[in-house]
């Protein structure tokens, strides 16, 4: 099995290392990750300047771009065969609820699936990145669950979400629907040096809501979360709604 194995923390980050030693278990890996952290660049694309791509020490591709750049460039020009599968972080920070949205973790997952490629993108809700290297083994049983389905979904990514508990305290596994989540206090406005004002995204209070079976309350309970995602946005329950409304021009 060849596996992609990229991320949204940049090609230093611990996650990715974790992430890259559990899919060496079940086959052969490339990384090709960004060469800075890109956390919330969703699926954006670079295409007003070039990219470039170098080779590090230990043969893993670092892009200067974003984790949907690597995801493009791997599977089209540095490697020598299609990967069978693409894995994704592991992200340093929850990807719940809309995180989705944002997250650049699961946009490299979702050009995967775009692309006809079995991907999981994988985050963990700690706060701290080092507590990620007891999850090696954790992750290792996961993926070869997973990966190795031959009834693997189409058009669908897997979006797991590990508990901040230590390994051994973990529940067990849950599959999960998104929740949603609302930011309170989240932009900073402040004047710099200069007195020039500003205003800073990021940071606040989280308030999460949902069903039984959501992701957030999942990862609350001691669970990991599996949210099987798709790529089509339509809600068809209201499409015979609007249409009553007979909308002319």
């Amino acid at each position: 099995m060849n596996i992609l194995c990229t991320n949204d923390d940049g090609y230093l980050a611990p996650g990715i290392g974790v992430l890259a030693r559990a899919a060496n278990e079940l086959g052969s890996v490339t990384t090709v990750a960004p060469d800075r952290e890109q956390s919330a660049t969703s699926n954006s694309l670079t295409l007003h300047h070039p990219l470039r791509a170098r080779r590090t020490r230990d043969a893993a591709w670092v892009v200067d771009g974003t984790p949907t750049d690597c995801v493009i460039l791997a599977v089209n020009e540095l490697l020598s065969s299609r990967p069978d599968v693409v894995v994704s972080g592991v992200n340093h920070g929850s990807n719940m609820g809309e995180d989705v949205l944002y997250s650049g973790t699961v946009a490299a997952a979702i050009e995967a699936t775009i692309m006809g490629i079995p991907a999981v993108a994988l985050s963990y809700c700690g706060v701290f990145p080092e507590e990620l290297e007891g999850f090696e083994g954790l992750v290792t049983a996961l993926l070869g669950q997973m990966l190795t389905k031959s009834s693997f979904p189409t058009d669908t990514l897997l979006n797991v979400n590990l508990p901040p508990l230590p390994p051994e305290e973990v529940r067990g596994v849950r599959i999960t629907s998104l929740g949603r989540r609302r930011y309170a206090d989240s932009i900073t406005r402040a004047d710099d040096p200069s007195g020039r004002e500003y205003f800073w995204i990021g940071g606040g209070v989280v308030h999460w809501r949902g069903p039984e079976d959501s992701d957030f309350q999942a990862i609350a309970d001691g669970y990991i979360s599996i949210t099987p995602l798709h790529l089509d946005l339509t809600n068809y329950g209201l499409i015979e709604e609007i249409r009553a409304w007979d909308l002319t021009l």
